[in-house]
């Protein structure tokens, strides 16, 4: 992979989705299981733009969510804009919450050299800003999304009331966060029941080799089923009951964006729905669990009160 292109990436990141100005101060946060080319080039671009700039590297979290080192958390506080180019997600930490008074965010997990030269990174990001705010806009009236899949899932979702949430790519503005690459509209629902299969990808496992059906009643999983969930219940069983909370319901809006095994992207991909496990308290949810896991479908069919309504145009009913 040519330095000379995820330096072009480093520049997109900076300049268009965080939109930073010179004297301003940069955290990069990257541990040492994330490529060194990801956080040099983002802190070379950052440097040559006059910003006051530092990169933090630590040591790998052993799953997503778990809090990054207190000299980093307070760091994070300190800063304008915190950029995680992490190999497990920071996005759902008391540190990156009490960061948002301050600091606009970038969380990056898992992020590869390929997917910063490649698929969701390379996306037009005010056209996916356009997506994800007509997208919210249909959603946010909502009172029940039910999801069904020709797998199996028939899942239903009480959103009535819920904060809808947007991951536009772009974030020029304090207490702004976002993945990148980026493109999504998300909830915390209130409650959720039925049979939710996953076919694509699991955060913290990758592309399933066979779908994992997982039963769902009061907004808790209670049964997981399929070949390989060894990995999947053992963390879940570590964090305990709350892990099991269904706490998010997604939508995947970027036209760039692969499936690749990495939840980072597969999950924004466009005509993907996922469903995360676990912590709901960092996106409007009630759910303390130290930890998050998203799992992706694909193919969904959406009916939203009972209207079906298409992810490849979603604001027009079918």
């Amino acid at each position: 992979m040519h330095k000379h292109e995820i330096l072009q990436t480093a520049r997109k990141i900076l300049k268009v989705c965080m939109g930073v100005k010179p004297k301003e101060t940069i955290l990069i946060v990257s541990d040492t299981a994330t490529s060194p080319l990801i956080g040099e080039a983002l802190f070379d671009i950052a440097s040559s733009m006059g910003c006051e700039v530092v990169l933090a590297k630590m040591l790998p979290r052993a799953h997503s969510s778990i809090e990054p080192p207190a000299a980093i958390a307070e760091a994070m506080k300190n800063s304008d804009v915190v950029i995680a180019p992490t190999s497990k997600s920071l996005s759902h930490t008391k540190a990156r919450m009490k960061s948002c008074c301050k600091a606009r965010i970038a969380t990056m997990p898992g992020i590869t050299e390929e997917m910063m030269v490649s698929g969701g990174m390379t996306a037009d990001y005010e056209e996916v800003s356009k997506l994800v705010m007509e997208s919210c806009s249909v959603l946010s009236s909502a009172k029940q999304i039910r999801i069904i899949t020709e797998l199996g899932t028939d899942i239903t979702f009480d959103v009535h009331g819920c904060i809808w949430m947007m991951d536009t790519g772009l974030c020029n503005a304090p207490g702004c966060c976002t993945n990148l690459p980026g493109g999504e509209v998300y909830v915390s629902p209130k409650n959720a029941e039925g049979e939710l299969v996953v076919d694509s990808t699991i955060s913290e496992i990758g592309l399933l080799a066979s779908p994992i059906k997982i039963s769902v009643r009061k907004r808790y999983a209670y049964e997981i089923k399929g070949e390989g969930i060894d990995k999947l219940i053992t963390l879940l069983e570590a964090a305990g009951k709350q892990a099991y909370n269904i706490a998010e319901l997604g939508f995947g809006m970027n036209p760039n964006a692969r499936i690749r095994g990495n939840s980072l992207e597969d999950e924004k991909v466009k005509d993907t729905v996922h469903v995360g496990l676990g912590d709901s308290s960092t996106i409007g949810g009630d759910v303390v669990a130290g930890i998050h896991i998203d799992a992706i479908i694909t193919k969904p069919r959406i009916f939203v009160d009972e209207e079906e309504i298409s992810l490849e145009s979603i604001s027009k009913v079918k």
